[in-house]
């Protein structure tokens, strides 16, 4: 009886592997996929071969994205035939091969007017020249002609005549220390400095700036009046000083704001 139900118990374990398809060898499941995976990345790497190769030759070799134009935005004294003259950009190279960088540095360097110039690809045909021009805010006198100077103390140009309305500058400092301390160039950065701190009030009244050495400026305006500036130390409290002299006492001539605590005026 014993040996009938271990018999019968064998029999059942012996069923349930049948049904479970446990019993027997595996099918080689590695064998089976990974031939198919070889050749799927073989496959994807000959498409990506011949991807890159086409990306090359479209880029390169082809005739559609190569330079048939250029297009310059932002002059205002400068032409757009002297900006593309110096840019001197590559019609018919392809598109991806003009060196950008190479074309600003040579549009900076020949021509000094130009404060910034973004150089850009304008795909499928075109660069974009994107120009910012300096901006005069003093003129120097240089022979029968000015040099003009922008905000950051740059001359940049020579004209005939300077733009209507900005200051002169006059430097008389042949003979100071403060040139041999200071610089003409530091000396030109103090100026444009102070015309920078004027109120718009008196910036339109102001004919010229005057310098004889570091702390002795003076700025003449409309009218025959004059202004002892001193250094441009407190500028900005010098600046807001003669706005309010000016409007208190507009029939004098003389003002003094070299200590814009104790400012000074005198003549009528």
């Amino acid at each position: 009886m014993a040996g009938q139900a271990t018999a019968q118990r064998g029999g059942k374990g012996t069923d349930k592997s049948a049904k479970s398809g446990r019993s027997g060898p595996r099918p080689a499941r590695g064998r089976r996929f990974r031939l198919p995976r070889r050749r799927g990345l073989l496959v994807l790497g000959v498409a990506a071969v011949l991807l890159g190769a086409g990306v090359i030759w479209l880029l390169y070799g082809s005739t559609w994205l190569r330079v048939e134009h250029v297009k310059t935005t932002g002059t205002r004294v400068l032409t757009t035939d002297e900006v593309e003259t110096v840019a001197a950009v590559p019609i018919g190279s392809p598109l991806i091969s003009v060196d950008t960088d190479a074309i600003g540095e040579r549009l900076r360097q020949k021509l000094p007017r130009i404060d910034s110039v973004d150089v850009v690809r304008s795909w499928p045909h075109g660069i974009g020249l994107k120009v910012t021009e300096r901006k005069p805010v003093l003129a120097m006198k240089n022979g029968a002609k000015f040099d003009e100077v922008d905000a950051k103390g740059v001359r940049f140009a020579t004209v005939a005549q300077p733009v209507k309305g900005i200051p002169q500058l006059e430097l008389t400092v042949s003979q100071s220390p403060s040139l041999r301390r200071f610089g003409a160039d530091r000396l030109v950065l103090e100026a444009v400095r102070i015309t920078g701190e004027l109120p718009s009030s008196v910036a339109k009244e102001t004919r010229s700036v005057k310098i004889s050495s570091y702390d002795s400026v003076t700025l003449e305006l409309t009218g025959g009046r004059t202004v002892r500036w001193g250094s441009d130390e407190e500028g900005e409290l010098k600046g807001r000083t003669l706005g309010a002299l000016m409007k208190a006492r507009p029939k004098s001539v003389r003002f003094d704001v070299s200590a814009p605590t104790a400012p000074a005026v005198s003549g009528s």
